[in-house]
């Protein structure tokens, strides 16, 4: 993806995400450190919503899909509180990266208690690349409109560390949401 060249996006490094998202931060316009617990929430919702389904298909009870729609509702309405714009599918996108991100969490920490350490760690680094991609797309630092073929790690034509979008993105997250600060 080469964003360099599109005056659609102005930020070319990491350097310029960190402080585009700390500019946004100044101005009040977000507080990720909640954001991304509300986030960690809005993930537990969709794994509810889950939960009911598959007890309810295994136990034969109508009345837990009945409870569905009441978490479900919930869900959208606590992720409108981070997702505030959207086009196209991003709002579903955005749900089903956090999903799939709580999922390999999930599938990880039993890969861990059975000891199976790379795996559950291959599994992490996963959660926390579409983690970030989640971010990536709902604070608009990412413009999906121009993206081209480059090497396949590579975030433009300019980036010599060849860590690729997830990466940078990962970096991003790291340094501009920081959940022990109140």
């Amino acid at each position: 993806m080469d964003v360099t060249k599109n005056h659609k996006n102005p930020i070319k490094n990491i350097h310029e995400l960190i402080q585009k998202v700390d500019e946004m931060k100044k101005q009040d316009k977000m507080d990720l450190s909640s954001d991304q617990d509300l986030s960690i929430a809005i993930m537990n919702l969709v794994s509810i919503e889950e939960h009911f389904f598959f007890t309810g298909a295994k136990l034969g009870k109508t009345e837990y899909y009945d409870m569905i729609n009441d978490v479900r509702n919930m869900r959208k309405e606590l992720l409108k509180k981070i997702i505030k714009e959207y086009e196209g599918e991003v709002w579903c996108i955005s749900k089903h990266l956090l999903a799939a991100s709580m999922r390999l969490m999930e599938v990880g920490t039993k890969q861990l208690g059975m000891g199976k350490k790379e795996e559950a760690y291959d599994l992490f680094n996963k959660a926390y690349d579409l983690y970030s991609l989640f971010w990536g797309l709902n604070i608009k630092l990412l413009n999906v409109g121009e993206i081209k073929k480059i090497d396949d790690n590579a975030i433009n034509k300019h980036d010599t560390e060849k860590k690729g979008l997830l990466g940078k993105l990962g970096e991003l997250v790291k340094k501009a949401i920081d959940c022990c600060i109140e």
